[in-house]
């Protein structure tokens, strides 16, 4: 019941920036029980460790429109602007902060990467699947649209009916 709680907790310190989902500095250093002047202060001297596409820190623009999105006002005090790490980043910090509970905590945090990421595979299938079924039930409307033109053409005909062909009577002219 616990690893499940630690899991929504994680999950809902995920966010989309930039295209990336990431984790802010303070909710890292909330979980593994550090100050996030600690934190940061762990991976500027570590900085090589970092680059781009495992940490950035958010533009003040960025950071006042998660805030928004949030709707919570609990980064109020903030100087510096935070620091977003993406699953990599994440994972690096493990060897920054050595403290057994930086370790534990950063295990079940890739893990619950890893499980979004299947998700999100599991849904990408499924939701190719839908769109080839649209594009088949589609096609079907198409020639169902057509059997119906073509039933209406001969159950209502435009042409008048023909003059028989043969010999007439002459009680029939």
């Amino acid at each position: 019941m616990k690893e499940e709680l630690l899991e929504e907790k994680v999950i809902s310190k995920i966010y989309l920036v930039q295209g990336e989902k990431v984790m802010l500095d303070q909710d890292l250093a909330e979980m593994y029980g550090v100050e996030t002047k600690y934190l940061k202060r762990q991976v500027r001297r570590n900085i090589e460790r970092f680059p781009e596409d495992f940490m950035f820190e958010l533009s003040k623009d960025q950071f006042a429109n998660l805030r928004s999105q949030i709707g919570t006002s609990s980064w109020g005090g903030t100087r510096y602007s935070p620091m977003a790490f993406t699953e990599q980043g994440v994972a690096m910090l493990s060897g920054v902060l050595n403290s057994p509970k930086a370790i534990e905590v950063n295990i079940k945090i890739i893990r619950v990467f890893i499980k979004m990421r299947d998700i999100l595979l599991d849904h990408k299938e499924i939701l190719l699947k839908l769109e080839k079924t649209d594009q088949k039930m589609k096609q079907y409307d198409e020639d169902i649209d057509t059997i119906f033109t073509y039933l209406k053409k001969l159950l209502n005909p435009s042409n008048p009916p023909r003059k028989g062909i043969g010999y007439k009577r002459k009680d029939e002219e």
